[in-house]
Parts: C-alpha cells; structure tokens; sequence
C-alpha cells in the first residue's frame, strides 16, 4: 500500500544507509537499525573533551608542583556525572535491544 512504501522510505532514509539492498538485510539479519542522534552524540563528546581538557589541567598544575584544591575534583566529578547520565541511559537502550 502507499501507506506501507511511505512508511518504509522514511524508515530507509533515517536509517542514513546508502541503499535499500542494505537496509533489506540489515533488517533480515539483524531485525532492528538504530539510528543515532548526531546532535546528542556531538554534545557528549564536547563535554568528555572538556572534561579531559580540565583533567590536564589539573594533572600539569599537581607535577609542577602545584596545589589541587578540593574544589577541583568536586568539578571534575560533578563534569563526570553530567556525561555519565547520559551515557547510562544510552548504554540501557542499546541492552534493551539484545533482550
């Protein structure tokens, strides 16, 4: 039905696969195609690169003799925490696809 063939090109061009032979047998072979997010993706490596960036920082600033304050890792932990969060609930939708 025209339904049906609007629904499967919408399928096939979210998918970002380059052609509908691909998709067939990834979808024969596989049953699902998970689409990402570029946007979200983009967002969680700006903050690990920021997070590694503040780690050097402090890591240079600890061998050249300089102070640490407590301050500093209660920062680093609360960056951590804002990147875990999203990389669990990530890592819990990707499981949820073996099951």
């Amino acid at each position: 039905s025209d339904e049906e063939y609007e629904a499967f090109n919408r399928k096939f061009t979210a998918s970002g696969m380059k052609s509908r032979s691909d998709f067939f047998r990834h979808m024969i072979f596989t049953g699902y195609i998970v689409i990402f997010n570029d946007d979200k993706m983009n967002e969680l490596l700006k903050l690990a690169r920021s997070i590694s960036n503040n780690f050097n920082q402090v890591a240079v600033r600890a061998n050249s003799g300089g102070k640490v304050y407590p301050e500093d890792i209660s920062a680093l932990r609360e960056e951590v925490d804002k990147l875990w969060q999203p990389l669990r609930f990530f890592q819990s939708q990707l499981m949820s696809l073996h099951h």
